[in-house]
């Protein structure tokens, strides 16, 4: 009925297929089955505590109004410190906007530069969020794919062959979502080379920065000469703090872009909720060693879920350097990547996500997160080998 009253823009918008999975699952659970989830990239930590009593303190003195739009002065100041801490960047309080969560940034970038035509440059399979955006505002989406045998990084030659004098924004994501991949310094140098001379902005999605496993620090591609001005950080506290549910994100970008920013908080969601931003403080300038743990547990489930995906007949899986996803390889099957996730789901009890919820890129391939516990884990391990051995 409501059809006809939409605008037209609505049916470009596209969705989060995880929590659409999500919600199949927890049926099936309604239903008495018992199902190990591995579809939501969210970290199954609880927030460390000494950032929850930050909120707590922050509710009891008051923080319970209105903050100014792009967030507090002294929660800018601190994420700003931070990024030039981490990620070697120079970025000061006017090059920040405090935004609920991660997906803003990327919302608001997209509709503070483009306009119908412009063509936004993004990796597939990636995050379904920027190919729905650029739909939505009239962008021309133009997928790089990111393959397999490239270890799911950019390929900048062929980044070179997609730039046309219509490319607007070029987003990259590193550690990546949902394969993660890792760009290296000399990726990272070699995409600041192809576009720091033409009038393109970057959009930087940094929020898996904090979990990696090579023992080196990532490289933000705003840190490179001639690029600080002409790329938007994307970063949060829900995946290296375990602070999903707080809705705490920011972005970091030249602060005439800030302002423009700031304007469209004003016009959507007013502003972020004040305790959480105080909390924010608390995450950023705190002890750092629950991240650590966090992240040596990762590495440690990584290597498990690797290791028991290679170990299944017709499977074969890269050992990803970021984030807490891994994409096996199902070609061998000969089914779709939503024939077998619906299979897994339904048959074995496992949720996770066809590889082409994150673009066509991604067929032939599923997503697993590790965002859950050993026992859980190799719980789905086993579910998953004799569910696929029937296949065969």
């Amino acid at each position: 009925m409501m059809e006809k009253y939409l605008a037209k823009s609505m049916a470009n918008l596209g969705t989060e297929t995880a929590f659409e999975v999500l919600a199949k699952a927890k049926a099936l659970e309604a239903q008495g089955k018992d199902i190990v989830h591995l579809q939501i990239g969210e970290p199954d930590f609880d927030t460390p505590r000494n950032i929850i009593d930050a909120g707590i303190k922050a509710l009891n003195e008051g923080y319970t109004h209105y903050s100014p739009s792009p967030g507090f002065p002294q929660v800018r100041e601190a994420i700003a410190n931070y990024v030039r801490q981490y990620k070697n960047v120079d970025a000061a309080p006017e090059n920040v906007v405090v935004v609920p969560g991660g997906k803003p940034i990327i919302f608001f970038s997209i509709i503070a530069l483009c306009d119908p035509g412009d063509e936004v440059i993004y990796p597939n399979p990636g995050f379904p969020i920027y190919e729905s955006v650029a739909n939505f505002v009239g962008a021309k989406p133009v997928p790089i794919p990111l393959r397999e045998e490239n270890q799911f990084r950019l390929d900048v030659d062929e980044l070179k062959s997609l730039i046309t004098p219509k490319t607007k924004m070029l987003i990259i994501n590193s550690p990546q979502n949902p394969t993660g991949g890792y760009l290296k310094r000399e990726d990272v140098e070699a995409i600041a080379d192809a576009v720091r001379d033409k009038d393109i902005i970057v959009l930087s999605d940094e929020i898996y920065d904090r979990i990696v496993y090579t023992g080196e620090k990532p490289v933000s591609i705003a840190s490179l000469p001639g690029m600080q001005d002409k790329t938007i950080i994307l970063d949060g506290f829900s995946k290296t703090y375990a602070m999903t549910g707080w809705r705490l994100g920011y972005g970091v970008m030249h602060k005439e872009l800030a302002e423009k920013i700031s304007k469209l908080m004003t016009n959507s969601n007013s502003c972020t909720a004040s305790f959480t931003q105080m909390a924010g403080i608390e995450a950023l300038t705190g002890p750092q060693d629950a991240v650590d743990a966090m992240v040596a547990e990762f590495k440690k489930r990584r290597d498990i879920i690797v290791d028991g995906l290679n170990d299944i007949p017709g499977v074969s899986c890269l050992r990803p350097d970021g984030a807490f996803y891994v994409f096996p390889n199902i070609k061998s099957f000969g089914k779709s990547s939503s024939e077998i996730a619906d299979y897994l789901l339904n048959e074995a009890g496992v949720a996770c996500l066809a590889g082409t919820s994150f673009g066509s890129y991604g067929e032939g391939y599923l997503r697993f997160s590790y965002a859950n516990s050993v026992e859980n884990i190799e719980k789905a391990l086993v579910r998953v080998k004799e569910a696929l051995a029937k296949l065969k």
